[in-house]
């Protein structure tokens, strides 16, 4: 793979596998051998023939959505592709032969106005409609409730770079724009955005938006909700234009309404995001902390100091010990031996990226860390989206594995880890299987951080409700914590409850009101971010 993100290319992910199939992971002996001390050492089952059941439209609707101008499928195959997305959970579905979220029919719009009419039409018959980009969401966010018809209203077909203001540094972008496609059409004018997600290989511009994605180089950029100047929204109601200034006292700011919102409010068909000239250079180190609470406060100080780097991560003993943050060489003897690794990277021209270097190598220094050169930071780089990939050998292999994050402030991060943690063991343990628990921090601000756990166990009989029971546990765990259950992976299904709980009964009536308003018969991602309302 590129170490340059714009000469990466897009991959339409295949259903049931992440990434590219014609470069998939393999594991190294290294691994197979560490899988074995958790008990692994039995091949999952063949997946299984999928089976999905018949579509529920009518010729009429089929008519209907048809005359719209928009593409419209009812194929097995085709709906197939649309089927969940890339949650362990979904993936294990898929490989039972499990279809039954598949969508009624796929319709691909390929303007903006067709989106609109196809809304109308879903809105007149009562039909849901679950939008459709990447399909990389990983928290149930493309599994709608189908106590109705429901079709997927693929985007992809809304791409380009619609228009760049070089003055202001804004681009506007049709929503179904891969990420790759937006920083090879920004390149030719200069220009980068910098928005660089695990997912990156299959994300959109739209779906980074109605996610409140967070990419690697967060602390130099921000987080795409933090990139996002307007927004253009059908709704069953009409076509919302937000962002008409780069601040404003005009009342609540009803970006932050769209932003996160998974399609339950509206169908984003445009975004306005700020860019950046692109970087004339791109520098990556390794450093060593003796221990994660070590590297946590250094992170601390940076993020509360004036001077930031790009990129800012820091995996911790058990994450440094199997070198994950290079995934090729996963379960390799190359990393740093014992305590736990940080990349540090920075981006800009020569005379920025040198100043910040040398102050944040001082201070880092000063820190107890120890530099350990471009070759890991490098490594990292490189392998960035590679992390993903791991986990179908891994499944193939018979283990379990999946992820999960959440965010805090930093006078609550020890105890945060700690029992998240605890409770994935603890769940996993009570089911005979212990676990490998690993975390790292990979976005940070002047008042608290995210972390991202990883975690390995021996796959059971019903690996499904395996791990509903631990994630179920974490979710209790980060709940008592007073931490938020997600950072970037938003709420989808997976986390309903848990939100709810996190936003109160105030916030959740505001909430409601609104999706009365914009979308009184439901037909927005039905059961995504709230539950469906008693028809």
């Amino acid at each position: 793979m590129s170490s340059n993100e714009i000469d990466i290319n897009v991959v339409d992910f295949v259903p049931g596998r992440w990434g590219d199939p014609a470069d998939p992971m393999r594991l190294s002996d290294s691994v197979t051998g560490a899988l074995s001390m958790l008990g692994i050492t039995e091949q999952a089952p063949d997946p299984a023939a999928l089976a999905l059941p018949s579509p529920r439209l009518d010729s009429n609707a089929l008519t209907a959505f048809s005359a719209t101008g928009a593409s419209v499928t009812t194929d097995d195959e085709v709906r197939a592709a649309r089927l969940r997305g890339f949650s362990t959970p979904d993936l294990l579905r898929f490989r039972a032969g499990d279809g039954s979220d598949a969508p009624d029919a796929v319709v691909t719009p390929s303007t903006a106005d067709q989106v609109a009419a196809v809304l109308a039409v879903c809105d007149e018959q009562g039909i849901g409609l679950s939008p459709f980009a990447g399909g990389t969401t990983v928290t149930g966010g493309l599994v709608p409730d189908r106590s109705r018809p429901v079709i997927s209203l693929d985007l992809r077909d809304l791409t380009g770079l619609l228009h760049l203001d070089e003055t202001s540094q804004i681009a506007t972008f049709a929503s179904g724009t891969r990420l790759p496609d937006a920083e090879r059409l920004l390149g030719e004018h200069g220009f980068e955005l910098g928005h660089f997600p695990q997912s990156y290989e299959g994300a959109t511009i739209g779906g980074c938006a109605v996610t409140r994605s967070a990419g690697q180089s967060s602390v130099g950029y921000g987080r795409f909700d933090d990139m996002v100047v307007g927004l253009t929204v059908a709704t069953p109601r009409g076509v919302a234009e937000i962002g008409t200034a780069p601040k404003s006292a005009a009342g609540p700011d009803l970006r932050q309404l769209f932003l996160g919102s998974e399609g339950a409010f509206g169908v984003v068909t445009r975004v306005r995001v700020r860019v950046h000239p692109t970087p004339s250079v791109r520098r990556f180190y390794g450093w060593h902390f003796p221990d994660f609470a070590a590297g946590a406060t250094a992170m601390r100080a940076l993020a509360q100091s004036n001077i930031k780097p790009t990129v800012l991560r820091l995996s911790d003993e058990a994450e440094t010990g199997l070198n994950l943050a290079n995934p090729s060489a996963a379960g390799s003897a190359n990393g740093p031996v014992g305590g736990c690794l940080m990349i540090v990277g920075f981006e800009g021209d020569a005379a920025d990226v040198d100043c910040r270097d040398a102050y944040i190598s001082a201070r880092l220094n000063e820190l107890g860390g120890a530099a350990l050169g471009t070759e890991p930071g490098e490594h990292w780089r490189e392998g960035r989206f590679r992390g993903p990939y791991l986990r179908d050998p891994l499944l193939d292999a018979g283990a379990l594995v999946e992820t999960l994050e959440t965010v805090t402030f930093w006078s609550n991060l020890d105890r945060l880890k700690a029992d998240v943690t605890a409770a994935v063991t603890g769940a996993l343990g009570d089911q005979g299987t212990p676990a490998v628990v690993m975390c790292h921090i990979s976005h940070v601000y002047p008042t608290g951080a995210s972390l991202y756990f990883t975690v390995i166990a021996k796959s059971l009989t019903d690996p499904v409700a395996q791990w509903a029971e631990a994630k179920s546990a974490a979710n209790a765990a980060i709940r008592a914590a007073g931490a938020s259950i997600t950072h970037h992976h938003a709420v989808g299904t997976d986390h309903q409850a848990a939100y709810l709980e996190e936003i109160g009964d105030v916030q959740q009536t505001a909430l409601r009101a609104v999706k009365s308003a914009l979308d009184p018969n439901g037909v927005l991602n039905p059961g995504i971010l709230l539950p469906c309302a008693s028809r």
